[in-house]
């Protein structure tokens, strides 16, 4: 499997709103006592704060697993002390950051009986940095890139009165630093569209390249008119909000498929049964967790840090 697997995301911004607090590791931890740092901080990347991009955070400790102090700590408890977010203090005073990641999945089980999970991509731990100043240029404040396994092109038929532009969905699998599988969608428009239509990907045909692109915040805004017998028509519109993965380019070249500079058949096959056994655990832990709470099968689902993939 390739040694360096391609995995990064780059968000900078204004901080816009965090959910961050502080916990203490329970006696049964493999370090009990430990102080750590969990939650989710959301980074305006545009100067209209209208492009949110949010960061998730599992288990930040004050030190390195060197011994060495924690940046991305110190960072997050200051964010935590000060709030100094758009929504607390203005646009004017909330704090810049740059913040280095990777793509990963946050899945759960919503019921044991169902076949597959809840999956949502999400950008995933990494470095945090207050900064003075940001990239004068706004697409280069939401960045990814990463290694793709592609199992599946998909087209997106244009709908006007709906809001939707053609596109194509990317399917396939990245990997994380545990170089486990996680099944991801991305979306690609314009001049791209034709290039991933021609590539001829599914699960016996994949694709193996690398894709880079920005996260983007799509605001959809749908119109329905209600006629009137006389006087002036109803107008009602909804606004509706989605975060993209949107690729803006791919390498020229896909890397070579079953080979073992960068990933062979066997490997894929012993990833995908390493996923099946992350997600019997996934839903393992559901089920305790139902059988301790005598939870109903709508109550809320229990999270994961990481996950796989499954064509």
């Amino acid at each position: 499997m390739k040694k360096n697997m391609i995995n990064e995301t780059h968000v900078e911004g204004y901080l816009y709103d965090h959910d961050l607090v502080k916990k203490v590791t329970g006696p049964n931890s493999k370090a009990p006592g430990t102080e750590f740092i969990s939650g989710t901080i959301s980074v305006a990347t545009d100067d209209e704060m209208k492009n949110v991009v949010k960061l998730h955070y599992t288990y930040v400790t004050a030190t390195t697993s060197k011994g060495s102090a924690n940046a991305t700590f110190t960072a997050l408890d200051k964010i935590i002390n000060d709030n100094p977010t758009v929504l607390n203090v203005g646009a004017d005073k909330a704090v810049k950051v740059r913040c280095d990641a990777a793509i990963d999945l946050n899945e759960w089980y919503q019921d044991v009986k169902d076949e597959k999970p809840q999956s949502v991509m999400r950008n995933e731990g990494g470095f945090v940095h207050i900064v003075n100043s940001l990239n004068e240029d706004p697409k280069q404040r939401n960045t990814f890139k990463t290694d793709i396994v592609i199992t599946n092109v998909k087209d997106i038929e244009p709908d006007a009165e709906r809001g939707i532009e053609a596109a194509v969905r990317v399917k396939g699998a990245v990997f994380n630093f545990r170089k486990a599988l996680l099944p991801v969608e991305f979306i690609c428009r314009g001049k791209g569209m034709q290039y991933f239509q021609g590539l001829d990907a599914s699960p016996k045909n994949p694709v193996f390249t690398c894709v880079w692109g920005r996260q983007v915040s799509r605001t959809v805004v749908t119109r329905t008119t209600t006629e009137s017998a006389f006087g002036e028509d109803e107008v009602r519109e909804r606004s509706t909000t989605t975060r993209e993965f949107l690729i803006t380019g791919a390498s020229k070249n896909p890397y070579v498929w079953d080979d073992e500079d960068y990933i062979t058949a066997a490997e894929m096959s012993q990833a995908m049964s390493d996923r099946e056994l992350h997600l019997a655990d996934i839903r393992k832990r559901r089920e305790e967790y139902e059988a301790s709470k005598g939870a109903s099968s709508s109550a809320a689902a229990v999270s994961t840090e990481t996950a796989g993939y499954n064509f």
